[in-house]
């Protein structure tokens, strides 16, 4: 790993371009794909299907006996750890559950907030090299919570045209509703726009690659979308306290997710750099993702000595990384100094990996610096806050001078009439 002055992190990590960074290719791509789901809808999924899964299934949804064959080849203790997993997303984010309320009732005046579900939501799931049954649980469990009505997971197929048994498995624990054996874009089309089986969604979540990801951001805005999420990224704050074994374990954890992967060092220990540095290269070589994490250590990522813990948070940030890991001698004093993080791990026992898959957070967080204005995915992106408004006679005609006078001053007297019409 490079290591950097505060200056060069700053102009290296801490900068963002304005432009989507989608190869226009794919973009042009993905948009004559969804043109033609648009157009055609089954037609087109199934042609896509074929064309890039190599799957030629005529049943596109998952029959019941589909998925009782696939449970089965699950082991019980994969089963045990996906419903321990699940009990503990469950009950971290149903204290986010609010409910609709009255926020003013005086004078003949009534102002309220109704919080409403959305009806159907899409989930998207990887399923082709690899698989990531935590993605159905970190989804599906808050929907759920918020009270959707349905929700409908699209996955690719493997080699072989099945759907690997595990996501099955997820998918009952978490609730989810309709399984469906497609992906890529024309997936993401199919719920967007919706085909003759399958129901267009309110808004698809889930991670996937280059032209998923342009796909959810073509269909935005006929549907919502929870973010176009960029590679991970982790930024560990450590002090002289640290143990650099447990430091460079979860750099390559999250370095072993893709070569453009960001992973960071802070600290002002040039002791634990060097110790830290050892360690990598020690631990790399037993790591079966090995290509991978190194390419991501080598590229895109950094040991930073700075002049003090202080220094370190900010530098953090301005990174504003999706995870944030402090090894420090008292962690939980730190957290008054985050301002921007998608997900913080405290202390040397609660690494990302963590949160990754059982802790209870959500593991779908902001990338690429916009957790400096965007959260992790919750309970709240599954509702939708609509306020009223109820005002009695007397009510309104006290109203009635300030909100005409407003109206002169914009000059909109249409709406100045629609107050006074009803004192006549």
């Amino acid at each position: 790993m490079k290591k950097l002055t505060r200056r060069r992190f700053l102009e290296q990590f801490c900068t963002r371009k304005a432009d989507s960074g989608f190869d226009p290719d794919v973009l042009q791509a993905v948009s004559d794909i969804l043109k033609d789901v648009q157009a055609e809808g089954d037609q087109a999924v199934r042609k896509y299907t074929e064309r890039f899964d190599g799957s030629t299934a005529e049943q596109l949804l998952v029959s019941e006996t589909e998925m009782q064959e696939a449970k089965a080849k699950v082991t019980p203790e994969t089963l045990m750890a996906l419903e321990e997993a699940a009990a503990n997303i469950r009950a971290f984010h149903e204290k986010q559950v609010s409910p609709s309320r009255i926020m003013l009732a005086e004078d003949g005046r009534q102002l309220g907030q109704l919080v409403l579900p959305m009806e159907r939501i899409g989930i998207y799931v990887p399923g082709g090299k690899a698989v990531y049954p935590s993605t159905i649980l970190m989804n599906s469990i808050p929907a759920r919570l918020a009270g959707v009505k349905e929700i409908i997971m699209v996955t690719p197929v493997k080699e072989n045209g099945d759907i690997a048994p595990v996501l099955v498995a997820a998918a009952e624990i978490a609730g989810v509703d309709k399984i469906y054996k497609i992906g890529g874009a024309q997936a993401i089309g199919a719920l967007a726009y919706g085909t003759e089986t399958i129901a267009p969604v309110d808004k698809i979540v889930g991670p996937g690659n280059a032209y998923v990801a342009a796909a959810k951001m073509l269909v935005f805005g006929q549907v919502g979308i929870d973010m176009i999420a960029g590679p991970s990224e982790v930024a560990i704050i450590a002090d002289e306290t640290a143990d650099p074994a447990y430091i460079a374990a979860d750099l390559l954890a999250q370095a072993e997710h893709d070569e453009n992967a960001r992973v960071v060092l802070l600290t002002h220990s040039r002791t634990l750099i060097e110790s830290v540095e050892r360690e990598l290269e020690a631990q790399l070589e037993k790591l079966p993702r090995k290509a991978i994490a190194s390419a991501a250590i080598s590229g895109k990522s950094a040991l930073v000595l700075t002049e003090s813990v202080t220094e370190s948070f900010e530098l953090s940030n301005a990174f504003a990384p999706e995870h944030l890991e402090i090894q420090t001698a008292d962690p939980l004093s730190s957290l008054g100094k985050i301002k921007h993080a998608g997900s913080v791990f405290l202390g040397a026992y609660a690494p990302t990996a963590l949160g990754d898959y059982y802790g209870g957070t959500n593991h779908v967080l902001p990338t690429n610096g916009t957790a400096r204005f965007s959260s992790g995915l919750s309970v709240d992106d599954f509702i939708k806050k609509t306020t009223y408004t109820f005002y009695e006679k007397q009510a309104l005609q006290k109203a009635r001078t300030a909100v005409t006078q407003l109206t002169e001053e914009e000059q909109l007297t249409g709406h100045g009439e629609s107050i006074n019409i009803r004192f006549k």
